[in-house]
């Protein structure tokens, strides 16, 4: 295990107005390539007058609609939650109600928010390595009482096989334990996602619509697990978790497969678009997925500050050093990318 370092405020992508305010480059001339967010979004339909006007009606159907885009069963509790962070900080306050406090383990490096929360609730958290990750030996398992794992990960791009995942909720389950599995960027690969197993006991799944969707402002998630942590989530979190109008634009894009389909295509061909710019400019792939590129540099943090000064904003992350780049939106962004990283690697 390695020791988590919580941090009051963990750094994450899309902090443009800082970046602004650095730099001093208007924000209109900035590429910001910081996050994973697809930055040709779904065109959100117009919201009807009575959705702004009207409290959120949880018998909309929205929950069958997110059963079935996320392949789930139809007896698995699913709660629309206001963007995957909403859930990721009430479920440590579940647990602690349903079996106290104890050992909670995440990924590192992955996205911090997760041992944050569980942190500040008063949990030991502690990392899982990328080789511990894969290790046959599960005796690990037995120390920890929640296990975090994203899938894909972020920033590392590390995918693990469902059988692996649920060999973990299988062992969890001889003590109680919980695994949380985060899939906010699994849309492009849907054959890697656990949600078809959605209600087993102890087995919480993330899912998000604003990485592929390219709707992170709309605040939209869906939470799908077994009822025993459904019931009591849904009280931390009380009526009307998610507006009507999040509920009426999620509702249309997990219906429109035509435009998942021709979205998938695309991202994967943008992605090695991407990996391909890097290559050349000299970097190191790391990992990713197709909403985003992660290199290993030592220079990271030079690095990103030599691409700012030309107005790309990138993710830097020191421990261990990296930098992770979004795709651009038009071939336009696509060449000042280039340019940007000629100028940024050279001597």
């Amino acid at each position: 295990m390695i020791p988590f370092c919580s941090s009051e405020s963990p750094e994450h992508g899309g902090r443009l107005e800082a970046a602004v305010r650095k730099w001093g480059i208007p924000r209109e001339q900035w590429l910001d390539l910081s996050t994973g967010i697809n930055p040709v979004p779904y065109p959100v339909p117009v919201i009807p007058m009575e959705v702004w006007q009207r409290l959120p009606e949880p018998d909309d159907g929205l929950e069958d609609i997110i059963r079935n885009w996320a392949g789930a069963p139809a007896d698995a509790a699913c709660l629309p939650v206001a963007g995957s962070q909403q859930a990721i900080m009430a479920l440590p306050a579940v647990r602690t109600r349903l079996h106290g406090l104890g050992q909670v383990a995440v990924p590192m490096p992955g996205y911090r928010e997760h041992g944050h929360a569980w942190h500040r609730a008063g949990f030991d958290v502690v990392g899982i390595s990328a080789e511990q990750a894969l290790a046959d030996d599960l005796d690990w398992l037995d120390s920890v009482d929640v296990v975090v794992w994203i899938n894909p990960n972020n920033p590392t791009g590390q995918v693990l096989l469902p059988e692996r995942l649920l060999a973990w909720r299988e062992r969890l389950q001889r003590n109680g334990g919980w695994l949380v599995v985060d899939e906010a960027f699994m849309d492009t690969t849907p054959e890697f996602s656990v949600c078809s197993d959605a209600g087993l006991p102890g087995l919480t799944i993330l899912r998000s619509l604003g990485k592929f969707y390219g709707l992170a402002g709309v605040r939209a998630g869906s939470l799908l697990c077994d009822p025993s942590i459904a019931e009591p989530l849904q009280r931390v979190l009380g009526p009307w978790a998610l507006g009507g109008p999040a509920r009426y634009i999620k509702a249309r894009a997990l219906v429109d497969t035509e435009w998942q389909d021709k979205n998938r295509v695309r991202l994967q061909r943008e992605a090695k678009k991407l990996s391909d710019i890097l290559g050349a400019a000299g970097l190191a792939l790391l990992g990713g997925t197709a909403l985003f590129q992660t290199v290993r540099t030592d220079d990271s943090l030079l690095l990103a500050d030599r691409l700012a000064a030309q107005g790309v904003l990138v993710r830097a992350f020191d421990a261990p050093r990296m930098l992770r780049f979004g795709l651009a939106a038009d071939e336009g962004q696509w060449r000042r990318l280039e340019a940007a990283l000629e100028v940024a690697t050279s001597d």
